[in-house]
Formats: structure tokens, C-alpha cells, sequence
């Protein structure tokens, strides 16, 4: 009895294995809650504060926000990442810098337009 059961579990682990590394995505139902970071002062003219991100790390979240980035070079801006909803759950979309006017006047949510002139 003990000897199938351990069959059974371990062809249960086996399938769920199977399942998830046939995905390329990972989705969640419930938004994973991010730690409160207290903002350290800007390192230089054109950094943006990143305060929500996410990165895969086996089959769950981890954050990795709370965070100055560099820009890209002048001329770019940056949109922030965001959660994509559709049948299957959520997925994290990561943010990125991006060539151009964010348009709109720069004044789209989630979305800095470097003020500086000079190259990082």
C-alpha cells in the first residue's frame, strides 16, 4: 500500500513538473504583494524609479523593483512594467525604455521622459 502510493505521488510530481515547463509563461491569480522600499536619494539626472518589477524564478514571481535605472541614452523613456490579465490568469510584462515621446505630452501613467541633454 505505502510502495503505491508512492508510485502515485511520484507520477502526480512528474505530470505537475511536466505541466509547468511546457509553459513558457507563468500566471497567477492573485497579484504577488510587493515589499514596502524606502527610495534612496537619485544617483543622477535621468534615473527613474522602478517601484514595481518582476522576474520569473522557477514557477513563481520574485520581485526585483524599489530601484533606480539608468537611461538608455537621451531621447528614450520608460514604461513601467504591468500586469497582463487574460483566461489563464495574470502575467508580469516588464518594463523597458522605449526611443521617442511616450506621447500624450510624456503624461501617460507609468510612462518618465528624460529631462536631461547629456549621455550617461
Amino acid at each position: 500500500m505505502k510502495q503505491k502510493f508512492s508510485k502515485c505521488l511520484f507520477l502526480a510530481a512528474m505530470l505537475f513538473t511536466v505541466s509547468f515547463s511546457a509553459s513558457s509563461q507563468i500566471f497567477v491569480k492573485v497579484r504577488p504583494a510587493f515589499p514596502v522600499i524606502v527610495r534612496p536619494v537619485q544617483p543622477g539626472p535621468g534615473y527613474v524609479w522602478v517601484k514595481e518589477e518582476w522576474e520569473t524564478d522557477g514557477n513563481a514571481y520574485r520581485y526585483t523593483g524599489g530601484k533606480w535605472v539608468a537611461p538608455a541614452q537621451t531621447g528614450y523613456y520608460y514604461k513601467r512594467g504591468y500586469w497582463k490579465t487574460n483566461a489563464q490568469g495574470m502575467t508580469w510584462v516588464k518594463g523597458n525604455w522605449y526611443q521617442g515621446q511616450p506621447g500624450n505630452n510624456g503624461k501617460h501613467k507609468g510612462q518618465y521622459k528624460m529631462k536631461h541633454k547629456g549621455k550617461h
